[in-house]
């Protein structure tokens, strides 16, 4: 199993950018895909959450990303987004995206259920 994170910059606040997990090695069937973020000194959070295993996709946000972050699947490329809108510098981190099975249990924002992780891409936003 691998997670191959892209698409982290330096931006201005206000700006957007959109993140990319790359998956190889499983099956998005019955799968929990997450963003977390750790910034320097912080723990790491979750930000957003797609649960496969519907038509349409299951999807949770963070309460300071709701409205301004959206999580998406390409389940043909095997690729999980987020489209971050209106950034802040709050949103500075290292970005992951990690996998879990839908039945580990736990909320979707523990980060110990989680199977395997990538590597990080960094988000920096700044004037």
């Amino acid at each position: 199993v691998r997670l191959v994170e892209s698409g982290g910059a330096l931006v201005q606040p206000g700006e957007s950018l959109r993140l990319s997990c790359a998956a190889s090695g499983f099956a998005f069937s019955s799968t929990a895909m997450t963003w977390f973020r750790q910034a320097p000194g912080k723990e790491r959070e979750g930000v957003a959450t797609y649960v496969t295993g519907s038509s349409t996709g299951l999807t949770y946000y963070a309460d300071s990303v709701k409205g301004r972050f959206t999580i998406s699947l390409d389940n043909a490329k095997k690729t999980v987004f987020l489209q971050m809108n209106n950034l802040e510098p709050d949103d500075t981190a290292m970005y992951y995206c990690a996998a879990r099975w839908i039945g580990s249990g736990g909320t979707w924002f523990d980060s110990s259920k989680y199977n395997y992780w990538g590597q990080g891409t960094q988000v920096t936003v700044s004037s």
